[in-house]
Order: C-alpha cells, then structure tokens, then sequence
C-alpha cells in the first residue's frame, strides 16, 4: 500500500471521515490523559469538568447538549466525579424536576491544578501540529460538532433516500 506524507497506509483513514476522527481522538485522549495522569483523572473528565465551570450550573440536559452527549453516557461520566465529591447534582430552583450540576470547592481546585498541565499538553499539541493548523483543525472540529453541520447532514441524508 502506498504511504501519505505522515507514515500511515492510505487506506481507509484518508477516505472514511468518521473512522479518521475517532482514531485521531483514541490518539490525542490517550495523549491528553498521559499528560495529566498524575491527577487520577481523565482528559475526558478535565473537558467535563471545565464545561461545568464555563456554564455556571448547567442543567443535565444542557450540559449534555454543550458536550455532545446523550443523558445516559453523561449519567455514567459524571458518576465517578460525584463519587469522589467533585461534582455534585442538586434541584434546580425553578423546575425541581430538572437536575443541575456544578463543582464542589474540591473540583474547582482539581480543575484548576489540571488545567496547568491541560496547558502544556495544549502547548505539545500545537508545536507537533502547528499553530496555525492547529487552530483551524479545532475550528473544522467545532464546525462538525455543532447543530449546523448535524442538521445540515441529515437535510442530504434525506434528500438522498
């Protein structure tokens, strides 16, 4: 088979989007996670956590949304944060039906002690990519994981059925 500019066979990487993706993020979560090891806590968990910060309280549902997530996988990523008093569930005031999170003072802390080495983790990422490429790979990233891009591919899903 022949070989793309970076090593790899040029099989089904450079022709199936989606499994192109997903191994691109195997790689950078078990990069992301290596760096912050120390913490016991994932990258994935480092995202959850500063998205909690970043909303101020979200709800579940709005949580879930703002991560791409559905409820139930959600549910099971916050599980062991709550566990180990990081995050916790509480009413909201308003509609006592709809569960909102934030961060205990200890998740605070421990998001603020993983963003240093989120930060130098971000800093390897962007020397090994390239600033410039690096920024416009996250605003493709972004582009595809929003509302626009699933509602724009689901409007020609449909029109090619």
């Amino acid at each position: 088979m022949a070989n793309d500019q970076h090593g790899q066979d040029d099989g089904v990487w450079l022709y199936c989007s989606n499994s192109a993706i997903r191994r691109a993020a195997r790689r950078l979560g078990q990069l992301y996670d290596g760096a912050m090891e120390s913490t016991g806590l994932k990258g994935t968990q480092f995202s959850l956590m500063t998205q909690i910060r970043r909303a101020a309280e979200p709800t579940l549902k709005e949580l879930a949304e703002a991560m791409v997530m559905d409820l139930s996988a959600l549910g099971h990523t916050l599980k062991p944060l709550i566990r180990d008093g990081l995050v916790e569930l509480f009413p909201d005031p308003r509609d006592r039906r709809a569960k909102r999170v934030r961060l205990t003072p200890e998740g605070l802390a421990r998001q603020q002690e993983m963003l240093g080495l989120w930060q130098q983790a971000q800093e390897r990422f962007d020397a090994a990519l390239g600033t410039k490429q690096s920024q416009e790979l996250r605003r493709t990233l972004a582009f595809i994981s929003s509302q626009e891009f699933a509602e724009s591919f689901r409007h020609l899903e449909a029109r090619d059925t």
